[in-house]
């Protein structure tokens, strides 16, 4: 699949998620397969980029291309000024957030919440595209709720303004993440317009991700949730959809290597302090189902610094016997 001139191959993209797909997770699930990694939603306010948070979702050091950068609010000259300056900073695409649920964003008319209006969608997408170079993507939902499903709409309205691929969740802003994703209204949105659709919602596993291409005709996937504490999941859906073959969970010393790498990364990244704290939630999700890791849990998850977290997680993995590592992997 192509979004302008550039090739996402595999067709396999990280979704855009808040607090996770940070750089050290993006550059992980790129050498994990994945073919385009969307960064953390950047607000459009640029009064804000001069805080920590932005000024580290908004950075792209030696990040493999191409790189996007999501931004999300609801003044169309705002966003626009926003995405300009995002490509400056060397976005090489803009992807639009018009599908993010959560109340905050929702009560700040952003996000999911701009579905009620196309109106000022139109206006917020042809601002953004013709403030920028790079080609412009959109992510939404179904719409607002069950009784107003208008994803077919907002997709045509996008394709008229110059919109260059379309991510559609299959659930409304009043599911959240809750409930059956609505697939057949993704297909519904794809038979509507001409350009890239990327399906996307409660996509875990390989046979799952060749379904939903079945049952949507989408031009690619995107993944978010499934690839939390399985980076790797990206390699195996690909493999799957390619040769129909199944590539096995790395072992549990792969496992072990991949995530003392990612956690060095994110603590280089953020700094030992919040390094650390930030891994944490990460280590969870690697280790949840794992052999005997109920009595470790409390020891890795208290370590006061990067080393000594490290350190407890090797621990972790030589104590399994190797009957146990097995089942592990």
């Amino acid at each position: 699949m192509y979004i302008g001139p550039h090739s996402i191959d595999p067709p396999l993209i990280l979704a855009p998620m808040a607090g996770i797909t940070d750089r050290p997770f993006r550059h992980l699930c790129r050498t994990q397969g994945a073919g385009l990694a969307v960064s953390e939603m950047v607000h459009a306010d640029m009064r804000l980029w001069q805080r920590t948070k932005s000024r580290l979702r908004l950075d792209q050091d030696g990040e493999i291309g191409p790189r996007s950068v999501q931004i999300v609010g609801h003044d169309p000259a705002m966003m626009a000024a926003a995405a300009a300056a995002a490509v400056d900073q060397g976005a090489q695409i803009i992807d639009i957030n018009m599908g993010c649920p959560a109340r905050k964003v929702i009560n700040r008319s952003a996000g999911a919440a701009l579905l009620a209006d196309p109106p000022r969608v139109a206006r917020i997408l042809a601002a953004i595209v013709a403030a920028v170079s790079v080609p412009v993507t959109l992510k939404i939902r179904l719409g607002m709720d069950r009784e107003h499903i208008n994803a077919p709409h907002i997709a045509q309205l996008a394709q008229d303004q110059g919109i260059q691929a379309l991510t559609v969740h299959g659930r409304t802003a009043a599911c959240g993440f809750k409930g059956t994703v609505d697939y057949a209204a993704i297909a519904q949105v794809k038979s509507a317009v001409d350009m890239p659709i990327i399906a996307n919602g409660d996509i875990r596993t390989p046979e799952q991700a060749r379904r939903v291409l079945e049952m949507t005709g989408a031009d690619a996937l995107m993944i978010g949730r499934g690839a939390q504490g399985r980076p790797w999941l990206f390699r195996q859906i690909h493999q799957y959809l390619t040769c129909g073959a199944h590539l096995p969970d790395p072992d549990p010393a792969q496992v072990h290597a991949l995530i003392q790498t990612h956690l060095a990364h994110i603590h280089d990244f953020y700094g030992e302090r919040l390094g650390v704290r930030i891994a944490r939630k990460h280590i969870v999700w690697y280790l949840h189902d794992r052999p005997g890791i109920a009595q470790w849990r409390p020891r890795i998850l208290g370590a006061p610094d990067g080393a000594t977290q490290r350190a407890q997680i090797s621990e972790y993995f030589r104590s399994l016997p190797r009957g146990e590592q097995g089942a592990a992997a």
